[in-house]
Parts: structure tokens; C-alpha cells; sequence
């Protein structure tokens, strides 16, 4: 008979851990410790003890307050969902690094509210794609997103959550009613603006350094159906900014009793990073030798501003004139103005497609790190000069997405 050996129980963890029923959910195998060894930058390298697979918010109460009253020896404790972190947030040296995905074995862990308040309760664990297209069963949705959505709702929580729908509603941590969050102490605390206001505030943005977000109440809106998605090329900054900052500042109710764009973004055209990238294919493949050519002889740089706006069968005849409207007089080059029509889910996953076709040819577990920069408005012209005409265009390996998004500090 062939016994399997037990891997040793790690030095780094109290032998009095073991004797918790959480024990048995704790996997010191090689496998489990090599996924909760990296993340999507791959810049760090941190090795844990264990992984907990917990199955209830019970399982992280218990090994959270274990390790705040251990004096024996000593562990830390870090959350993990989709591991999209760039720098080991969400990795612990010798502790314990729990694996929230493994709590979406429960049903029940997205819950919409059809009130007149409309919100929705989600697991920590939950992804935003799930959330999205539970709530498109009830015609509405949270309005506030991240480019892509298979990332965990606790986790942006944790970060920050940008988009192209930020100037208007904020990033997503902008858009919570109210949080469960295990604090240091193992205690389950629900928090939102008016109660427990220091750890909600703490934690939104916080890094998982202020607690392990369990539960979101995540606010709501009627849903579209539809999305008028458009690209414009400029040869220059200035033009491009000056169009961005005018499109935000219509916000609500703009000039003619006009409601401004659902989404605006932008991005940076070079050599090595096309016009169709991993993120998304929108251009033709005429389109695209278009661009490309201009690229090449004209500037080495081009500027791409992107916008979206929603709507329904209530504005279906109305929403081009409107757009017609909100794109008049914008400095784009001449021509060069490029538009589709999408479903919402198709506009808001856009970014699947590109992830599916890199996983296809293996490059999506290579490292991908990403830089996040706020830059104030009084220099985002010595960025340009200095960063996009300078850095940019003299490097050889920076490849990649290169976003400018347009912010109101406001929100």
C-alpha cells in the first residue's frame, strides 16, 4: 500500500492553528502556494504559508481573531481574489493568504433590492461580469465600472475602480452604500458614510490594509440596452484635452436641456501600441492601415478620444441627433471619426475578447504591469512633452494600452 505523505505543517504558522475546524480548509500544497505566490504585474514574488479556502465569512472571522490573539508565533493575513494586484498587495511572506474566490461556491452572494432604493448586496467574492448580468434580470445595473470585469468586487473596492463613466459618477469607490468588513480584530463590522464612517472610508481605496471586505452594497440604475460607441483621431494634445475637458463638463444637463456622454476616455496611438490592441479591435482592417500610415509619416503619436453614449427604446430616435449635437465642433482630425453600435454587455466586456485571445496564445500569465498616475490639469502638457513625445517615443519596450482619462475632482 502506498501511503501519501502529509506536507509538513509550515514553522511560520502556531501548531495551535491546527486544532480550529477552519484547519482542514488551510492548503499548504505546492499548488496552492504557487498561485498565491504572484500576481497579474508578476514584479513581486512573496511564498505564504497556507491558503484558506473559506467557506463562510465564519472561516476568516475565526482566522483573523486566531491570529490577533496568537502570541506564540506571529502571522500575517492577506486577501485574494482575481490576484490583479501589481505590486503584492494581495500576498503575505510566511502567513496566511485567503482565497475569497472560494466563497463563491455559496449561492445567494448577489442579491438585487427592487425598492424604490434600488441597490444590490454582493459578496466581496463576487465578480463584476456576475454582478452585471444579475442585475440586468431586474433592467438595471451598477453605474460605475472598471474597464474589465472579471475582477472581484472587493478587490476594486480596495483600489479604486476607474473608468470611462468616472467624471460623471465617480470611480466605484465613490458608488457604496455600505460594507461588512472583518478588521484586524476578527470582528464583522458594517460600516457605510454615517456609521463606522472611519473604517469605510479606510477601507475604500485601502489596499486590504484596513480590513477584508465580505459584503457591498452596491447602489443602482436602470439599465440600457444599447451603446453608440465612437473614436475620433488628433494630431495634437492640446486639441485632444481641450475636447476632453469640454465633454465632461456637460454633465447632467448641458446646453439645449442636453444630457451629456455616459463615458469618455482616451488613449495614445504609437508604434507600439496600434490602433486595434489586446484591449479591443474596433477599427477595420482599412481603418486601420489608415491610421497606421498616418502614424508613420505624420507625428509618431496620435491621440485617440473615445466616447460612449447609453441608450434604450424610449431615446432610440433621438440618440444620434443628440450625439450629433454633443460632438459638434470638436477638433478631431477630419475624417477620421469612427462609430459602432453595441449592446451594453458587449461595450462594458469589451476587454474579454482581448483577454480570451491572449490566454489562447499564452501571453496573458506573463507579467503585466501597469503604472496609475493622477496628473493635474496645470501639467498634463509637460506630461505630454516629457512622458508621451519624450519617453515614449525613444523606448522600445514599452508596450501596451496607454489611457488618459479625463477627471473632475469633484468626483
Amino acid at each position: 500500500m502506498i501511503r501519501k505523505q502529509r506536507r509538513p505543517w509550515p514553522s511560520s504558522l502556531p501548531l495551535e492553528l491546527q486544532s480550529l475546524e477552519m484547519a482542514a480548509r488551510l492548503r499548504v500544497d505546492s499548488n496552492a502556494i504557487s498561485m498565491a505566490s504572484t500576481d497579474f504585474g508578476k514584479l513581486s514574488r512573496v511564498i505564504p504559508a497556507a491558503v484558506l479556502d473559506p467557506l463562510s465569512e465564519e472561516d476568516i472571522v475565526n482566522l483573523v481573531r486566531f491570529s490577533y490573539a496568537s502570541s506564540s508565533v506571529p502571522f500575517s493575513i492577506a486577501a485574494k481574489g482575481q490576484g490583479h494586484s501589481l505590486r503584492g498587495q494581495a500576498m503575505t511572506q510566511g502567513g496566511v493568504v485567503v482565497d475569497m474566490r472560494a466563497l463563491n461556491i455559496n449561492n445567494g452572494r448577489i442579491n438585487v433590492n427592487g425598492s424604490a432604493n434600488l441597490y444590490v448586496d454582493v459578496g466581496g467574492e463576487q465578480l463584476w461580469i456576475d454582478v452585471l448580468n444579475e442585475t440586468l434580470q431586474y433592467g438595471v445595473s451598477p453605474r460605475s465600472w472598471t474597464d474589465y470585469l472579471y475582477l472581484t468586487v472587493g478587490g476594486t473596492l480596495s483600489n479604486a475602480g476607474i473608468s470611462g463613466q468616472s467624471f460623471r459618477h465617480g470611480p466605484q469607490i465613490s458608488n457604496v452604500y455600505e460594507l461588512d468588513v472583518v478588521t484586524g480584530r476578527g470582528e464583522v463590522v458594517t460600516c457605510s458614510r454615517d456609521m463606522n464612517s472611519e473604517l469605510f472610508c479606510a477601507v475604500l481605496g485601502g489596499l486590504g490594509q484596513f480590513g477584508i471586505i465580505t459584503r457591498a452594497r452596491i447602489p443602482l440604475e436602470p439599465a440600457p440596452s444599447r451603446v453608440k460607441w465612437v473614436r475620433m483621431l488628433y494630431l495634437d494634445f492640446s486639441a485632444f484635452t481641450r475636447d476632453q475637458e469640454y465633454l465632461i463638463s456637460i454633465n447632467g444637463n448641458g446646453g439645449q436641456g442636453m444630457k451629456g456622454l455616459d463615458y469618455v476616455e482616451g488613449s495614445l496611438v504609437t508604434s507600439l501600441s496600434p490602433p486595434n490592441n489586446w484591449r479591443s479591435s474596433f477599427f477595420s482592417l482599412a481603418d486601420h492601415s489608415r491610421i497606421t500610415s498616418l502614424l508613420e509619416t505624420k507625428h509618431g503619436v496620435l491621440y485617440c478620444l473615445e466616447v460612449a453614449k447609453y441608450y434604450d427604446h424610449l431615446t432610440l430616435d433621438t440618440v444620434d441627433e443628440e450625439l450629433d449635437l454633443l460632438l459638434t465642433g470638436l477638433s478631431f482630425i477630419p475624417g477620421l471619426i469612427f462609430t459602432k453600435d453595441v449592446s451594453y454587455v458587449d461595450f462594458l466586456n469589451r476587454v474579454r475578447s482581448g483577454e480570451l485571445q491572449l490566454r489562447s496564445k499564452g501571453m496573458w500569465d506573463v507579467p503585466h504591469p501597469w503604472l496609475n498616475l493622477f496628473v493635474p490639469k496645470s501639467r498634463i502638457f509637460d506630461f505630454d512633452a516629457g512622458v508621451f513625445n519624450g519617453i515614449l517615443r525613444q523606448s522600445s519596450n514599452l508596450v501596451g494600452p496607454i489611457l488618459v482619462y479625463p477627471m473632475l475632482r469633484s468626483k
